[in-house]
């Protein structure tokens, strides 16, 4: 079933802000030895400094959006850190949290943590579950989970270990996927920590000189939740959570490793300068290529850093002499990433055919009838003695015309977010209006076949007996002369087919309004031109024409880029130079102000307000 992907954001692209949390590993003074203690210090609850280790008077600060000391527990890291975020996911944007720092320094004890002390990932995956079972808005949710590792720049998944290397692809919405990668469904956290125990177990890891189980592979755990509207037009929300376990960069000198040790070093250690790349890049503002593509960690990490996810970096450092330099470049590559600006967006799916089987539906249902079957030549064909009637009068003599008005307005008021015994009213209450103005269509159709009938007998009084035998081709030019006199003298009626949609809206909802046009549109028998055009505002309520302007002027001092271009003859040219002069001189005082824009002329602004009044008329 096709379908038709929207960024449903209420308005332009809000920016997030990457968000960098520090966390100090407990001081191990065995590992340390000099014995000179701690050579990072916490001031507060966002500053820390590290001590110079040449000179100790000398110290560099740093500021986070919040730093975890040495006695911050597992429950408030992910309070403060993690918690926020994941509301997001369950309105289809994404939400990533990663854990970054030296080998030793403690992420995957923040990431994983124990039965005991639970980490991020199972504390957010069952926080997961207890907002989704706090829902009751009208919408059913489904949630899965898939788990891989990047080893040797490989991606394997963890869930199904006997999988080789898959590939990383991008669709056309530019959104990263893994063919073939395992999903699995899940309905409770038990279920979650029954895939997630042994899939875990299944990563890389080994023992060096400084971490007894030091983890050789990048882990990244996908949460993804999908909810689905109960109502029309059932539009689909995804949202996904990366939970992201890396590797630590290390110096071999100090880890002792050898071999494929040596090689597994030297794969971590160069996806990680790839990520610092890609951090340095996007901090450039150049505008230049941002290599994502050189490492597969960046390449998934995509949308986490200059995105369209919520994410958040938490930086573990240790507290020792040993890993000093292995701290200073983790902090500096931390206050780097907290400049990284991300754009989030919700992710709808709607059906669009779905929609468009309701449209048949509605036109079928509203009109009672049955569609009308195509008539044979000969019976298309008018008798030559009976004159026809004018185009405009056959399309609406036509029962169908008005039918597909009703069908429309029903289907523009479904999409919108209505409640639904509104709605019902709406719509009893146009329904009501619409057979108002059909009965007085009928009886201005019977008027004017009345007037066109006199016209006929009077022009046939006129003509002198002898044409009838002598004067034939004199005769067939009276006819069409009396043809042409019957159609100027016919009622003009609504002309549907000439009306944009939002017109047509306006004449189902205000009969009192059409009235007055339909009267207008009569052409008087000397022939004077319709009036219609110059003065269409007459033919409008004054209070109602009174809230169209207001609507259209606050639209005008308040609205944003997009709202701007929702206006009638408002294009995203003519949007910025409203922004551009309300920047300057503030808001405008009437809506005749907007002849002061650049290229907005007296005749532009008359059919801007047209345009606009007619449109807010038929909302």
């Amino acid at each position: 079933m096709a379908q038709r992907v929207t960024a449903a954001d209420g308005g332009s692209k809000k920016t997030s802000r990457v968000r960098v949390a520090v966390r100090l590993r407990p001081y191990i003074g065995k590992q340390d030895e000099k014995g000179e203690g701690p050579c990072v210090r916490g001031l507060d609850s966002q500053n820390l400094e590290i001590i110079n280790w040449r000179n100790a008077t000398e110290t560099v600060k740093y500021h986070f959006d919040v730093f975890h000391g040495e006695q911050t527990s597992q429950q408030e890291v992910f309070l403060s850190s993690v918690k926020p975020i994941l509301p997001h996911i369950l309105r289809g944007q994404n939400a990533s949290v990663f854990a970054y720092g030296p080998t030793g320094a403690g992420k995957t004890h923040t990431m994983l943590g124990s039965s005991e002390q639970p980490g991020v990932i199972p504390r957010a995956v069952r926080e997961v579950f207890n907002l989704v079972k706090s829902k009751d808005d009208g919408w059913d949710y489904s949630t899965g989970m898939s788990y891989l590792e990047i080893y040797n720049e490989k991606v394997l998944d963890l869930l199904s270990p006997t999988s080789q290397d898959l590939p990383i692809r991008e669709d056309k919405d530019k959104n990263i996927f893994i063919p073939g990668l395992t999903h699995t469904a899940i309905s409770s956290f038990s279920e979650f920590d029954r895939h997630f125990v042994p899939a875990t177990l299944n990563r890389t890891t080994a023992s060096t000189k400084l971490n007894q189980r030091s983890s050789r592979s990048h882990a990244i755990l996908l949460i993804k939740v999908v909810r689905t509207e109960h109502s029309l037009p059932h539009r689909q929300q995804t949202g996904k959570l990366y939970l992201v376990d890396l590797a630590g960069s290390e110096d071999n000198r100090r880890t002792g490793n050898r071999g494929i040790r040596l090689k597994e070093s030297g794969a971590i250690n160069l996806s990680l300068f790839t990520l610092s790349k890609v951090v340095d890049s996007l901090n450039s503002g150049t505008g230049g290529r941002v290599p994502y593509r050189d490492s597969k960690l960046t390449r998934l990490l995509q949308d986490s850093l200059g995105g369209s996810a919520h994410s958040v970096m938490i930086t573990n450092i240790a507290p020792e002499y040993i890993y000093y330099f292995d701290t200073f470049s983790a902090l500096n590559f931390a206050a780097k990433s907290k400049l990284i600006v991300n754009k989030p967006f919700t992710r709808e799916t709607v059906p669009v055919l779905q929609v468009k089987r309701a449209r048949v539906t509605d036109e079928a249902g509203v009109s009672g009838a049955e569609p009308q079957k195509k008539k044979p030549k000969d019976e298309e064909k008018p008798e030559q003695s009976a004159p026809s009637p004018p185009a405009h009068l056959q399309s609406l003599s036509e029962p169908s015309v008005l039918d597909r008005l009703i069908a429309l307005e029903q289907l523009i008021m479904s999409c919108q977010n209505k409640d639904g015994l509104s709605m019902l009213k709406d719509v009893a209450r146009s329904r009501m209006e619409i057979q108002e103005l059909k009965e007085k269509q009928r009886e201005f159709e019977s008027k004017a076949m009345l007037f066109s009938q006199m016209a006929e007998e009077n022009s046939r009084t006129n003509q002198d007996s002898f044409l009838n035998s002598s004067m034939a081709p004199l005769q067939r030019k009276d006819s069409r002369a009396a043809k042409t006199t019957k159609q100027q003298a016919v009622v003009q009626p609504l002309q549907v087919a000439q009306l944009q949609p939002l017109q047509q809206l306006a004449v189902v909802r205000k009969p009192v309004c059409v009235k007055k046009k339909v009267l207008d549109h009569v052409e008087p028998p000397d022939g004077k031109e319709n009036r219609i055009e110059n003065g269409w505002e007459s033919q409008l309520d004054e209070s109602l024409l009174e809230e169209s302007r207001q609507k259209i002027l606050q639209v005008l001092n308040t609205g944003s880029l997009k709202e701007l271009k929702g206006l009638q003859q408002i294009g995203d040219k003519k949007a910025k130079l409203i922004l551009g002069w309300r920047e300057i001189h503030g808001h405008f005082s009437k809506v005749e102000d907007l002849v002061q824009v650049e290229g907005m002329t007296q005749k532009r602004f008359s059919s801007f307000m047209k345009a606009n009044i007619l449109s807010v008329v038929g909302k």
